[in-house]
């Protein structure tokens, strides 16, 4: 029997409420559980004391007994010093998608398409006014 300590949603839609308990990993995240050890309400203010509660020696004896907490109860029990929690890194989830990087692509080859073509215009207008000249001081 894998136990986990976790949350289970109450409360009236758009005013959520949480019951942390610890429930078998099977069992639906608002059904049966084998204890309530605490509540979190995420409407209060972050400063509020509050918001998280958590009834410490029961989530100790759980923990002791190989209860594993979802990532969010494990943020709670870090910042209530009941264990230590590894921060994560995930170095890719800051890289642009492929969608972006190929519209990136995209828009430098029109840049330099339309920077090359201002540079050949440009030639062009340089030697054109150099061709016309003499034609016009002749004339003159």
């Amino acid at each position: 029997m894998a136990l986990k300590i976790r949350l289970a949603r109450g409360g009236s839609k758009k005013r959520p409420y949480y019951r942390i308990v610890v429930a078998e990993a099977t069992s639906p995240r608002d059904g049966r559980y084998v204890e309530k050890v605490g509540t979190y309400n995420p409407m209060l203010q972050k400063d509020d004391e509050n918001r998280v509660r958590l009834v410490e020696d029961r989530i100790k004896h759980w923990l002791s007994v190989g209860a594993r907490p979802t990532d969010r109860v494990a943020r709670f029990l870090d910042a209530a010093g009941l264990m230590k929690r590894e921060a994560k890194n995930n170095p890719n989830k800051g890289k642009p998608g492929q969608k972006r990087l190929e519209r990136e692509a995209a828009a430098a080859e029109a840049k330099k398409a339309a920077e090359e073509a201002a540079a050949a215009e440009a030639a062009a207008a340089a030697e054109a006014p150099a061709e016309e000249a003499p034609a016009e001081e002749a004339a003159s």
